[in-house]
């Protein structure tokens, strides 16, 4: 038989090539790709109640203003009269009537009339924190007075059984009679040039 005569370096070279395609084979099992976050995304941000609800408006609310003494003829001191300093008080409340919420920002307004002329206001001192009002939620304003025949009352008074009331920056108005502690008819006897007001507070419904 002939013999078969093979190039001396055609094994070295195919050991070579075998090397080479066994390296790159790893090579390539060995690439990973890892994901990066998007850096153009952007975070969702929800809007509070209190930046998305309407304002409070005075016909959408239902307005009460009860003596806290329950006094509701001027006469006498009650529990709740001026805590020892001769004023009398009482107390604001608007309940939101409707299923969503309002936004109450702000002090109400307040004005107590005898005829054309005489006539006392409520006053608030600052920038009261707005107050998101939920359906059927209720705002207080509590109230503080000098009442006739009281040291330093002066003379400029007014003696009257109901006041007129608008919400916080709005211009209609409503008017809303005066009741005692016990819901009952009552007259609220004003003396002085303004009436004080506390700043608004969230209250339960009906308070």
């Amino acid at each position: 038989m002939p013999a078969t005569t093979r190039p001396a370096g055609g094994l070295a070279a195919l050991t070579a090539g075998l090397t080479l395609m066994t390296g790159l084979t790893l090579t390539a099992c060995d690439t990973t790709t890892t994901a990066t976050p998007d850096a153009t995304a952007t975070a969702t941000t929800t809007a509070s109640p209190e930046a998305t609800a309407p304002p409070c408006r005075t016909a959408a609310l239902t307005w009460t203003l009860s003596l806290l003494d329950g006094d509701g003829d001027g006469a006498g001191a009650g529990a709740g009269a001026g805590q020892g300093d001769g004023r009398s008080g009482a107390r604001l409340t608007a309940v939101n009537k409707g299923s969503g919420a309002c936004l109450f920002a702000g002090y109400p307004g307040l004005a107590i009339h005898h005829g054309k002329a005489d006539g006392i206001e409520g006053a608030g001192s600052g920038r009261p924190a707005a107050l998101a009002l939920p359906g059927r939620a209720a705002v207080t304003v509590d109230l503080r007075y000098t009442r006739r025949g009281t040291p330093g009352a002066g003379t400029w008074c007014v003696r009257q059984h109901e006041a007129a009331v608008t919400a916080p920056h709005d211009t209609e108005g409503t008017v809303v009679p005066v009741t005692d502690a016990h819901g009952k008819p009552a007259v609220l006897d004003a003396c002085g040039e303004t009436i004080a007001m506390a700043p608004p507070r969230r209250a339960g419904a009906g308070t």
